[in-house]
């Protein structure tokens, strides 16, 4: 199998799984979590090995929070924290500004992110990536503005 084969296939690959996390989303609440979990997962397999593929995922996963469905927060008291706006950078370059800014935090530290939209498909992917190791606090939701807290708990070592 040639490199352009296994290329074919892995986006043939993404894009039946992808369709099949849409059909469970749609099937029941409990499954919706599910589908965005799995998605953002596969996100996190291939962000950095097959960017294009990554990408993929992210959308679906921002497709598939358009549901009706607020995932928990999870709060820590932080230190003061600095702001980081994404909203003038591409939507391709804010995933990757923020996970920058969140491992540059030292523990105890945080950030505010402020976002044109609900932020629900970067907390399934912190979740994917950093599960138990950051805080998740709203601060507005909404309607054109989103801010929230994304900080590394004192207790977490790096």
């Amino acid at each position: 199998m040639t490199a352009h084969d296994r290329d074919e296939a892995l986006s043939a690959l993404a894009g039946l799984l992808i369709r099949a996390l849409v059909s469970l989303s749609e099937a029941a609440d409990a499954q919706h979590h599910i589908a965005c979990t799995l998605a953002a997962r596969a996100w996190c397999v291939l962000h950095d090995s097959r960017p294009r593929e990554a990408e993929r995922f992210n959308g679906a996963l921002h497709r598939l929070s358009r549901v009706q469905y607020n995932p928990p927060e999870k709060e820590s008291p932080m230190s003061q924290a600095r702001i980081l706006d994404v909203r003038p950078l591409i939507p391709m370059e804010r995933h990757r500004q923020i996970f920058e800014t969140y491992r540059a935090l030292k523990p105890g530290e945080s950030f505010v992110l402020v976002n044109d939209h609900d932020p629900r498909p970067l907390y399934y992917q912190f979740d994917a990536e950093h599960t138990g190791e950051f805080s998740w606090n709203y601060l507005q939701r909404g309607p054109d503005t989103w801010q929230f807290e994304i900080g590394r708990p004192a207790a977490v070592h790096s």
